[in-house]
């Protein structure tokens, strides 16, 4: 039978042998703690405590800023020292609240929960939205509007992203090794707000040992199957995850629910248990510290609001003369200018490299090869969008669908010339966006 996969990708060196045999380990935070008020999609959260104010692990700090929002907890328990700006591993300054770590860890009481049996699509999604649960596989979209789709009762299908296509990170890896219970808990959740549904666990056939962790971990579940995809970059981006389990296609201009499907991460799916089922709020994730640039690469499970360079220093430090620091992988993470930033729930990664490949390759003119289009999972054509975003020609770029455009960063990987052809298209989609929400979202 052949493997669940879409056309074009790539099959770059994947580097999870560094990491994926170490089992997840605590990472207990240092110093102060900051938490952003914008960590998700959508509006910034809003504070609910002020200067002076102590807190305890669990609490409340902020609320959702309006539908498309989410709040934020304290991880720990300690003093709000201050509500400023500071920077975030993706490079942008936002309002943030600082806590100073007492080290006593006092907990907030959960949240009342009921069994499951028992409980209101409603109540269960309410919950979701309180716990601060947003999509930990990077876009960071509040998962409370994902369940809550204009038309519910034709969903038929939920995906749960255990593709973990993306080079060097092994934390959703070490998730299926280690908490299975917790992903199928978190699917029955989500499978009880959609009653009509089928649930499927989409793996890569290079993690063998997960598939068969999760096949054992279903085999009683009715509703709930194992699918094998290839393995293939970017086998976990939602349009392709989709079309690969299903066969069904989606453009920009379209949701999931468009072609009855929910996706969320598996870590996401493991928030959402401890949410519904444990009453706990979002207050820690599992980060990958992993590449040729640390000492001791691993998994980590840390408290929102750490400092990356604590992080680090539990997994041994920069080796000497490490050039470059992601946030995320090296496909679509983002390179760190400053390490002094803290942990956010998006924080999947932070990929170390000894030498700066990027930097150290010069830009030469294309060569019109058509590697980029060959291996555009959307059937794009990078080098010509590229030359649109050059010249700052918004319609000629739209025109080439140029918003259609996954971000995936293939084409800048194929590339013999070494143009950064999704920079280019990322920023110039950006552009787009803009003018077309200054026009009125037309």
């Amino acid at each position: 039978m052949a493997l669940l996969t879409f056309k074009g990708g790539v099959h770059p060196y994947d580097g999870k042998e560094l990491s994926k045999d170490r089992p997840i380990t605590p990472c207990p935070p240092k110093g102060d703690l900051i938490y952003p008020l914008s960590q998700h999609i959508g509006a910034p959260a809003l504070p609910v405590v002020k200067k002076g104010d102590r807190v305890l692990a669990g609490q409340k700090i902020a609320e959702a800023g309006g539908f498309v929002s989410a709040p934020v907890y304290a991880s720990v328990s300690g003093i709000v020292k201050s509500i400023e700006s500071h920077m975030t591993p993706s490079g942008n300054k936002v309002d943030s609240i600082v806590v100073e770590d007492d080290g006593m860890y006092e907990e907030a009481a959960p949240f009342p929960v009921k069994p499951l049996a028992e409980m209101s699509r409603d109540e269960m999604i309410q919950l979701i939205r309180e716990a601060g649960v947003v999509g930990l596989g990077g876009a960071g979209f509040p998962t409370h509007v994902k369940l809550s789709p204009k038309e519910p009762d034709k969903i038929d299908t939920i995906l749960v992203n255990c593709a973990e296509c993306e080079p060097y990170l092994t934390s959703d890896y070490r998730l299926m090794m280690e908490r299975p219970e917790k992903i199928i808990g978190g699917l029955q959740v989500i499978l009880s707000i959609f009653d009509r549904a089928a649930g499927y666990l989409c793996i890569e056939d290079n993690k063998p040992e997960a598939i068969e962790i999760l096949r054992k971990a279903c085999e009683n579940e009715s509703r709930i199957q194992v699918k094998v995809l290839k393995t293939k970059y970017p086998q976990g981006a939602e349009r392709m995850l989709i079309y690969a389990a299903t066969g069904r296609k989606l453009n920009s201009s379209m949701l999931p629910a468009d072609v009855g499907c929910i996706v969320d991460n598996c870590d996401t799916v493991c928030s959402i248990y401890d949410a519904v089922v444990l009453g706990r709020p979002l207050l820690s994730r599992v980060v990958t510290v992993s590449g040729d640039g640390v000492v001791s690469p691993g998994n980590f499970e840390c408290k929102i609001g750490t400092n990356v360079n604590v992080i680090l220093e539990a997994a041994g430090g920069l080796k000497e003369g490490a050039e470059k620091v992601i946030a995320g992988g090296p496909m679509m993470g983002v390179a760190m200018f400053d390490l002094d930033v803290p942990t956010v729930k998006t924080t999947s990664a932070i990929t170390c490299f000894l030498h700066d490949d990027v930097k150290s390759s010069p830009v030469t003119a294309c060569i019109n090869c058509g590697r980029c289009v060959k291996a555009c999972s959307e059937g794009l054509v990078p080098a010509r969008l590229s030359q649109f975003a050059e010249k700052g020609d918004l319609e000629s770029f739209e025109k080439w669908h140029g918003m259609e455009c996954v971000e995936c960063g293939c084409c800048s990987y194929v590339c013999p010339a070494k143009r950064p052809l999704a920079q280019m298209i990322r920023n110039t989609r950006r552009i787009a966006m803009a003018e077309r929400k200054k026009q009125g979202g037309k």
